[in-house]
């Protein structure tokens, strides 16, 4: 298990404490203060920010294993977007999660869905041309056989390749981190303390679900590939 690995497993434990306050928080809404539940929004953002640095660090050694991470089930790697879940489904949970919207709060979030969606065809784009510009081949591909590769065992002008491309995609994922946690911040900060409880609840549950399903998937594939998948 790399160092990562080790963080991530800590991290998903401390997600599901989190998530349990979170509920616990929003049971209590009505009569909690608003003070109080701003303090458990603040030390979640935290625990979002400390898993988003680390994968930074992480990019920064290797961008390749981000694009393709071992630490991921298929399900959750098949829903990547440059290296993490697409900010634009931030929204999707806020309307699904909060009803309860004022008429500003809707038109400050249409705005900022629009100014989102602009950022992430603007990463979209950028990623684009760094496929054109290092004549790459798909980058989960690249990815892969970079992790294949035993002790440099490349021709040079793939090394050059793979520099260039690595440079260039360290700051698409750093881009794109930053997109990530300034969007959940912003959308915190349109939200009362007892909607953005709400609102993290539902983040929570969504990517537990989504590792949950996951990792059930994947054991039922691995039990048909040994032979183990019963009769017909």
């Amino acid at each position: 298990m790399t160092s990562f690995e080790a963080f991530f497993e800590g991290w998903l434990v401390r997600q599901e404490h989190y998530l349990d306050e979170l509920q616990s928080a929003q049971q209590r809404a009505h009569e909690a203060r608003d003070v109080d539940l701003r303090d458990l929004v603040s030390r979640v953002l935290l625990h979002y920010r400390q898993y988003y640095e680390e994968k930074s660090r992480l990019a920064q050694r290797d961008v390749f294993l981000v694009f393709s991470p071992t630490w991921f089930t298929s399900l959750e790697r098949a829903l990547l977007w440059i290296a993490g879940f697409k900010p634009g489904l931030a929204f999707r949970l806020v309307s699904d999660s909060v009803p309860d919207l004022s008429e500003d709060q809707r038109v400050r979030m249409t705005r900022l869905m629009e100014e989102t969606r602009v950022e992430e065809r603007a990463l979209d784009d950028k990623l684009a041309k760094i496929h054109e510009s290092v004549a790459a081949p798909p980058l989960v591909d690249v990815a892969r056989r970079h992790a294949r590769c035993l002790d440099g065992e490349t021709a040079e002008e793939e090394e050059a390749a793979t520099r260039s491309l690595k440079s260039a995609l360290e700051g698409v994922v750093a881009n794109a981190n930053l997109l990530r946690v300034t969007i959940a911040t912003k959308l915190v900060e349109m939200l009362s303390g007892a909607q953005a409880v709400r609102f993290l609840v539902a983040v929570a549950q969504f990517q537990l679900k989504i590792r949950n399903w996951g990792l059930e998937r994947d054991a039922a594939e691995k039990q048909r590939r040994s032979g183990g998948g019963g009769r017909w």
